[in-house]
Formats: structure tokens, C-alpha cells, sequence
């Protein structure tokens, strides 16, 4: 099966579990493939606002029901998870809100959030609009941006089906690296 079947098939749910798991770098892929027309953009952005949102619920769940498991206990040693909890004792609803948006908080602070009394009906409504925003706006970074990265692509390797072997290389790449910074992170904490 070629990448862009494999793309059309699974394209939006690969999407829901990406934007969950890794973030912006799958979901700006999201809007590189809407951009190609494989994935339909609205799709691409309900798919990536839905991942999200339902990976900061679950973060939060973990959170409130585990906060004295070891693994939260880990996490909360952690100085990401101090540096949420301060900015969540000074704007509740707008670290909420934005913790998706600042680099190096995204998966800890649903975490962190989940410890505190905050309500989890508070959680739930700031958290599905700003899933939303957060979901859109990098779709469409991924969308609108579409024709100079294929022009730089194009540049590069002529064929299109050249292309989503870079586009997946890439992908692959900032998961490994995402993750080993996250790793090298938590090793020098």
C-alpha cells in the first residue's frame, strides 16, 4: 500500500492520536496533508483539537486520581511541574488556557492541575476551547505554510511521492527528538 492510501485511510485518526501524543509537529504535518488535499482541512483540525483535548483530560484524570502514585510523585519532583504550579496559583483560568501553548509544560501541567482543587468541571471548559485554538491554529500553520515547504520540496527532490517520505522522515524525526530532549530533561532534573 502506498504512503498517500495509507494516508487517505488513516489520515484523520493517525492525527487524533498524534496531537495527543506528540503535539504541534503532528498536527502541523495535519495541515501540510490537508494542504496536498489528502485530509480534509476541517478534519485535520477537529481531529487535531479532539486529540488534544482528550490527552489533557485523561493527563488530568491521571493527575487527580494517582497524585500520590509514584509516577505523580516523579512528576511533581520535576521542576516543570513547579514552574506550573506557580503560574497556576497566579492565573488560574488563563494557565489553563494557554499551558498547551508554552513550550515544556504541555503534557506536565494537566498532571500538575489534576493535583490541585481545581475543579474538574473548571478543567473540562477552559480546556475544550483552548484545544480547539490550539488544534486550529496549528493546522493551519501546517495549511497555509503548505506551498513553500512543497516549493522547497519540489526543489529538492522532484517527485511527489519522494516528498511524504520527507514529510514522514521528518515527523519521525522531531518525535525522536522530542522525546529525547525530553528524556535528557528529565535525566538532568
Amino acid at each position: 500500500m502506498s504512503i498517500e492510501a495509507l494516508v487517505a485511510r488513516y489520515g484523520l485518526a493517525a492525527l487524533l492520536v498524534g496531537s495527543g501524543i506528540e503535539g504541534e509537529a503532528v498536527v502541523v504535518a495535519g495541515g501540510l496533508l490537508a494542504h496536498q488535499g489528502l485530509v480534509p482541512l476541517p478534519g485535520a483540525m477537529a481531529a487535531a483539537a479532539v486529540g488534544s483535548f482528550a490527552a489533557d483530560q485523561a493527563w488530568f484524570a491521571i493527575g487527580r486520581r494517582f497524585r500520590d502514585h509514584r509516577w505523580v510523585a516523579k512528576a511533581r519532583a520535576k521542576p516543570a511541574f513547579a514552574r506550573a504550579l506557580g503560574a497556576l496559583e497566579r492565573h488560574r483560568i488563563g494557565f489553563i488556557f494557554a499551558f498547551r501553548f508554552i513550550y515544556g509544560l504541555r503534557t506536565i501541567s494537566p498532571i500538575a492541575i489534576g493535583t490541585t482543587q481545581v475543579p474538574a468541571r473548571t478543567f473540562l471548559f477552559v480546556n475544550a476551547p483552548a484545544a480547539a485554538i490550539w488544534g486550529v491554529t496549528f493546522t493551519l500553520v501546517g495549511y497555509l505554510f503548505g506551498d513553500a515547504f512543497e516549493r522547497l520540496m519540489g526543489r529538492l527532490h522532484p517527485h511527489g511521492r519522494e516528498l511524504w517520505w520527507i514529510v514522514a522522515g521528518l515527523v519521525v524525526a522531531g518525535v525522536i527528538i522530542g522525546a529525547g530532549v525530553h528524556w535528557w530533561r528529565g535525566r538532568r532534573a
